[in-house]
């Protein structure tokens, strides 16, 4: 759901109740989480994440209960479970997309529109996550079969602008089952039809021209160091709740130098230290460590992300979440 009107008040409002709340099963739970301040980055990347774990991985019956249990070792004991669950559906995802990268370097990927593939005991409770990260690397629709003796289910995740259950509906000829709206599917299909759907689905993605369709990055406000400060981070706090039609401000700063450059977390991830004049600003860009070899030491760039507040050491330094980096043209 989006949130605007009244559903931002209502999550707001409801935000504020998790954190005062008195249910012993949410407390521990967010306990364990970390984090200090619940907002709607600890919901998402905290205290769901765990709950749907239990669905995922394990059975919904342990977080039902957490929430209804007035024991607080009960509590502890479901939490861990939780936890647990948690990672395992974190190492699920990890194998399962490292199997998809090596399938996908075999495939001619810039001449596909969409890609379709398939494996051998893919949990399903984990391949709809893993089709959402393949789809925004690649910027394109993506569906993940997991086989099953002759059948095949999975999941699929779309990009902006492609209606993917539609184009299901189009290919429906190869299909036994399949369901879900523009930008998330679940399929089931007879293993010999996987190659005729996949033919049929790129010849229909074609005629929709979705080669033409690019990745665009909304740019709310150019920023200078000036704008660098707790007050700023302060003002955009006041819009939050953020998510589904409420974003977080994205901002752009350009003409900044590299100082340093170095990929971080075995070359996933990219850590930046840029110069405007005499002042130094501090980069992070999560998903984008390949960048290192594309930038330079003193390279000119424009950078485009969101402002947050970094802890290191109980260390508090404003940087840039980097979400895409040009070279400067000013």
């Amino acid at each position: 759901m989006p949130l605007r009107s009244e559903n931002r008040v209502i999550a707001k409002l409801g935000l504020r109740l998790v954190e005062e709340t008195k249910n012993i099963g949410l407390k521990t739970l967010i306990k364990t989480c970390g984090y200090k301040r619940i907002d709607s980055f600890a919901i998402s990347f905290g205290v769901a994440p765990r709950i749907n774990a239990s669905g995922r991985i394990g059975t919904p019956q342990d977080a039902i209960e957490l929430f209804l249990t007035d024991n607080v070792l009960r509590a502890e004991q479901i939490t861990k479970g939780l936890n647990d669950y948690n990672l395992k559906r974190q190492e699920e995802e990890k194998k399962i997309l490292t199997e998809v990268n090596s399938k996908l370097d075999k495939m001619d990927i810039n001449n596909i529109s969409t890609l379709v593939v398939a494996g051998e005991n893919w949990h399903h409770g984990v391949i709809g996550i893993v089709a959402s990260k393949i789809a925004e690397k690649y910027f394109k629709p993506t569906i993940l079969l997991s086989y099953e003796d002759e059948i095949a289910k999975g999941s699929g995740r779309s990009i902006p602008g492609f209606d993917l259950h539609s184009a299901l509906l189009d290919s429906s000829e190869y299909l036994d089952k399949y369901g879900g709206h523009e930008m998330a599917v679940g399929v089931t299909l007879n293993k010999k039809n996987i190659a005729p759907f996949v033919q049929k689905l790129e010849e229909v993605s074609k005629t929709q021209e979705l080669k033409d369709i690019k990745p665009i990055i909304t740019i709310d406000e150019e920023i200078t160091f000036e704008n660098l400060n707790k007050k700023t981070i302060s003002d955009i706090k006041l819009l939050e709740p953020f998510g589904e039609g409420n974003r977080t401000p994205v901002f752009v700063y350009k003409n900044l130098k590299i100082e340093s450059i170095r990929s971080i977390s075995e070359g996933k991830h990219l850590k930046l230290t840029l110069k405007d004049g005499g002042n130094t600003i501090n980069g992070i860009a999560f998903g984008l460590g390949s960048l290192s070899n594309e930038y330079q030491i003193d390279d000119k760039i424009d950078v485009v992300g969101n402002l947050e507040i970094n802890v290191y050491n109980n260390i508090e330094t404003i940087q840039m979440n980097i979400k895409d980096i040009m070279k400067s043209y000013k």
